[in-house]
């Protein structure tokens, strides 16, 4: 009759005086079957008892490696076969025996999430351990020093460590996105990317992108998409996140009106626009600033106008920043008038007007000195502010940019006698100065 096994607990209460230096460091290994009545653990302890140090290197070796291939298999077998690219992909436990060595299991464990870098660095010092002592016979015996660290780095970093979430499936997870099923709880969302390792994350946010400017895609999809994204987003290499973005260039020399139209929706909703090329940010933002600029007074048009260009406040391009500005302050300072309908005589947009003090928020030098240039030449501006209400509108977006600009700003002493009331006459010999 077959012996029943034993545990690794049961053996290790059952330690001589030679396996209690080790107990310490095998009672962390988890409680799960799989590793308690692992055979290849197992006998590693009973041979610690006769002193069979080399034996025992072997045994938790191999139980190391069982591990790692059963949480790999768990976690996703095609993953690993994209992150260690084998000469013949892996689809089962027997394959990884046959074609996957020590060095491609760490190596594909750590790319895909299974064990940290720590742990691969670590596990490569316990495979050169085992290939040292209990490869090649005729190597010095090993202390128990070699074999206690060697042990506890392998219970620390794998048999200590339960198994890893499961990875999702990219196609059939765009294919739920698809779907009105799909779950839009930002934390079960936050769960599912988040643990994927890098290479499909970077997968998984270009087929997002792709997906997005589709023509052919649901409305469903994109709201799904557009609500996932950003979470992805936010746990993107920032080389990920530039190498997306940059992929509208190729939309725009593509031709196709909605594509682009939809790439640029795509990095609005990600908050990419830091990413976007020169001649990117031109095409998108000089027809709007020109028909700003066209449209004065005209609330409607100023109103859209300005919360299209809103997204972009820090990232204007030098060659529009002097008619963006100028643009802006005309809007909000408005015009004095006159109503049959409202008391009120000072006009202008009121959405516009909500979003104006935050763009200034991102004015640094440079659009510090086209604010200033906004004033030169431009008579409609400084007729419109001889009226007290409307200079108080002009010295609270001056406020801003004084608080914005360096203290070497070259114009610094016009802005401070805008913002001060006391200093009005010297504000106006500036400014006529200026013009």
């Amino acid at each position: 009759m077959d012996k029943p096994k034993q545990s690794v607990a049961i053996v290790l209460s059952e330690s001589t005086d030679l396996t209690l230096p080790f107990s310490k460091a095998l009672e962390a290994v988890r409680d799960d079957i799989d590793i308690t009545e692992n055979p290849y653990l197992s006998e590693a302890v009973r041979v610690l008892s006769v002193g069979g140090y080399r034996s025992a290197i072997g045994g938790v070796w191999n139980a190391v490696v069982d591990d790692l291939r059963n949480k790999i298999i768990h976690r996703s077998v095609e993953l690993f076969n994209k992150a260690v690219r084998p000469s013949r992909d892996v689809q089962t436990y027997e394959d990884f025996q046959n074609y996957i060595n020590d060095d491609q299991l760490i190596e594909g464990a750590h790319k895909i999430g299974v064990i940290g870098w720590e742990a691969s660095k670590m596990l490569k010092q316990a495979k050169e351990t085992r290939h040292v002592f209990d490869g090649h016979p005729k190597s010095s015996q090993p202390s128990l020093v070699k074999v206690l660290a060697m042990i506890d780095d392998c219970v620390k970093y794998v048999l200590s460590q339960p198994f890893p979430p499961k990875i999702i499936d990219i196609d059939e997870y765009l294919a739920q996105m698809a779907t009105p099923d799909y779950d839009r709880n930002a934390i079960a969302i936050e769960t599912a990317l988040s643990e994927l390792p890098e290479v499909y994350k970077i997968e998984l946010a270009n087929r997002l992108f792709t997906a997005y400017i589709n023509p052919g895609s649901s409305s469903i999809l994109r709201s799904n998409i557009e609500f996932a994204s950003p979470i992805l987003w936010s746990v993107l290499p920032k080389e990920t996140k530039f190498q997306i973005v940059r992929r509208l260039d190729q939309e725009l020399t593509g031709g196709s009106v909605d594509k682009t139209a939809l790439a640029f929706e795509f990095v609005n909703t990600v908050g990419g626009q830091r990413f976007l090329s020169p001649p990117a940010r031109k095409y998108k933002l000089a027809p709007i600033v020109e028909r700003l600029k066209t449209n004065l007074d005209k609330w409607n048009i100023e109103d859209s106008c300005v919360r299209q260009l809103e997204p972009y406040a820090a990232f204007v391009p030098d060659g529009l920043l002097e008619d963006y500005v100028r643009a802006l302050v005309m809007t909000y300072v408005g015009y004095t008038g006159g109503s049959a309908n409202y008391s009120r005589t000072d006009f202008y947009a009121n959405g516009a007007a909500l979003h104006i003090p935050r763009m200034f928020q991102a004015f640094d030098d440079k659009a510090g000195a086209a604010f200033v240039k906004a004033f030169k030449g431009n008579t409609l501006l400084r007729s419109r502010i001889t009226n007290p209400e409307k200079l108080n509108r002009l010295r609270s977006l001056g406020n801003i940019v004084l608080e914005k600009v360096s203290a070497k700003f070259a114009d610094r002493a016009f802005l401070e006698a805008l913002v001060d009331p006391a200093s009005e006459k010297k504000f106006i010999s500036l400014l006529n100065k200026l013009s």
